[in-house]
């Protein structure tokens, strides 16, 4: 059946699927009539189009679309309700920012016209949201944006925010959609047609990559900071054989995602200072803050390297790390060319002796870490000791374990580039739950974990959360590490405060979350396993029974585990 014309909202969600978005997180108000009348109609005449998936809390919506770009590298699009509805996707904007991770943000625009044309003002909201600026409450954490002015732009647009978003560095770029204009006729030729604009990527300059390598080559003491991974598969294998061969140590100080296995023998402990205060060569691989400046500062002779998509991260406006070489790259193929040209130089006798040297220092910092998450007789349970528990119960599975203030890194047996991430950088919480969700949707054939403190589940709109769970039957595990508090904030007041009259008080102001809800319940509500664990043996039980649940999925599982203060 030949279509010659359908409305401009039912051409932005054809166009959507030429580029390749696979789904729309959406979330719809009155704005969106002209979408879900498109929707309806193009299915109807038989127009390709992304599943659009209803998602009732934007929150969620985003940390879906950058949970799917985690699993499977495909950038999605979020639709949200005018500037309400984008005001509630701005924490998931500024992860997304932070983290390079794409996405295409949609929202509605109220009508600007209060009659005559249609899809003008018909209901009292329409004045009530009305923005002089409605792009100012994501503008920051956007690359781009733009508002549709006609309908005929619909193909070009959609093609220029996917180039842009999917470009290095990576990133949401919005688009405001007015109601008038999506309820406009659009011709239908042509939106099947390839994108005629294409993503760029920062390709690493050879001679910058070959400088990097006789440096590595000549240095007696090189090191690596790394905090959003390898970039790719092929990256992370480089990066280990690297890091083996030349006796590196990689150190992932506030990583956000893994880049060499936590029991390789160049695995370095997280603080940056030991190895700071020796090396003559720093290699930062893709870090936003590889030390902290107040407590650790690289020699004056040595060198610092930053290699990676924005390596002066320009959108930050004060960052201020020495950077005597910036290599703009994307990581996976910087380090795969890294180490050909590293394959033209032989190691000196050094390296091997640099090697055995950390190799011994790192088996020893290792097995503190494990012997501190031993199970004690203690009530409740350190993060260490669920993150080891974990860890233990997921040997030998195809599983990746998203942490948002919930189990730590070094515990943790992790072997492979999808293994674990950490919450976004720009500390928007609520982050783990819907990006779990997201991933799941990516990557069926993965078990998915997301492990959150309590507050962070909170954040999460976990109603809302376990609805969408249910409804797209979407088995993830959640451990829910409740120790009725704000940790990160006492933690941090006793960092700067640490003889303070709040770490002397009875309870720190501002600080608790007690009592704590019944998280069970709210698991529940929605059909899921909710489960509790009091103490270690409570949690492998429960652990053992809720990855027998999500493995046969049958849905969602909840385990709320008690946990002491750090």
């Amino acid at each position: 059946m030949t279509v010659e014309t359908i409305n401009a909202g039912a051409a932005l969600l054809a166009r959507l699927k030429s580029v390749g978005v696979d789904y729309i997180f959406a979330n719809s108000g009155t704005d969106f009539p002209p979408i879900i009348e498109g929707l309806a109609a193009a299915e109807a005449q038989g127009i390709p189009l992304p599943r659009a998936l209803t998602i009732p809390h934007e929150h969620a919506a985003m940390g879906m679309a950058h949970g799917y770009w985690l699993a499977t590298g495909r950038t999605q699009a979020v639709m949200a309700h005018t500037n309400v509805g984008l005001a509630n996707c701005a924490i998931g904007a500024l992860n997304a920012h932070v983290e390079q991770v794409p996405i295409l943000v949609f929202s509605g625009r109220t009508p600007t016209l209060e009659r005559g044309r249609f899809g003008a003002r018909t209901v009292p909201i329409g004045w009530g949201q009305e923005m002089r600026d409605q792009t100012a409450l994501i503008r920051e954490a956007s690359k781009w944006d733009y508002e549709l002015r006609f309908p005929e732009q619909v193909p070009d647009l959609v093609d220029r925010a996917m180039a842009i978003a999917s470009s290095s560095p990576r990133g949401p770029v919005y688009v405001s959609l007015p109601r008038e204009v999506l309820c406009e006729p659009c011709s239908a030729e042509g939106l099947a047609s390839p994108p005629r604009m294409r993503a760029q990527e920062t390709e690493p300059g050879p001679a910058a990559i070959a400088d990097l390598a006789r440096r590595i080559a000549k240095a007696e003491h090189p090191m690596i900071f790394a905090q959003h991974g390898a970039g790719d598969a092929a990256g992370f294998a480089a990066l280990r054989r690297i890091a083996e061969r030349w006796g590196i140590p990689v150190c992932q100080y506030w990583a956000v995602q893994l880049a060499l296995p936590t029991d390789h023998p160049m695995a370095a402990p997280p603080d940056p200072g030991p190895l700071l205060a020796e090396a003559d060569l720093v290699i930062c691989l893709d870090t936003l803050a590889p030390w902290m400046p107040g407590t650790h500062e690289p020699r004056s002779d040595a060198v610092v390297v930053h290699l990676g998509p924005d390596p002066l991260t320009p959108r930050t406006p004060i960052r201020n790390f020495r950077a005597d070489l910036a290599i703009p790259a994307e990581i996976g193929p910087a380090l795969v060319a890294l180490e050909t040209a590293l394959a033209t130089h032989d190691p000196e006798p050094i390296a091997s002796v640099r090697a055995e040297r950390h190799a011994g220092a790192n088996r020893a910092a290792r097995a503190k870490v494990l012997a501190a998450a031993q199970p004690d007789d203690a009530p409740g349970m350190t993060k260490a000791q669920v993150a080891r528990a974990l860890s233990d119960a997921l040997e030998g599975r195809n599983a990746t374990v998203l942490s948002e203030l919930g189990c730590p890194m070094m515990p943790m047996r992790l072997t492979h580039p999808k293994a674990w991430y950490q919450e976004p950088h720009a500390g928007g919480l609520g982050w783990s739950f819907p990006a779990a969700m997201g991933m799941q949707l990516g990557a069926p054939e993965r078990l998915i974990v997301a492990a959150m403190g309590d507050g962070s589940y909170m954040f999460a709109n976990p109603v809302a959360c376990h609805q969408i769970a249910e409804a797209l039957n979407l088995p993830v595990l959640l451990i829910v590490l409740n120790n009725a508090e704000w940790g990160a904030v006492r933690q941090s007041v006793a960092g700067l405060y640490p003889d303070g009259h709040a770490v002397r008080s009875n309870a720190m102001p501002l600080t608790g979350l007690s009592p704590s809800p019944d998280f069970v319940k709210i698991a529940e509500a929605s059909r899921a396993l909710g489960l509790r664990a009091a103490h270690h043996d409570d949690f492998k039980v429960a652990l053992v029974e809720a990855l027998d649940h999500v493995g046969a999925r049958r849905g969602p599982a909840l385990i709320d585990v008690a946990v002491r203060p750090d």
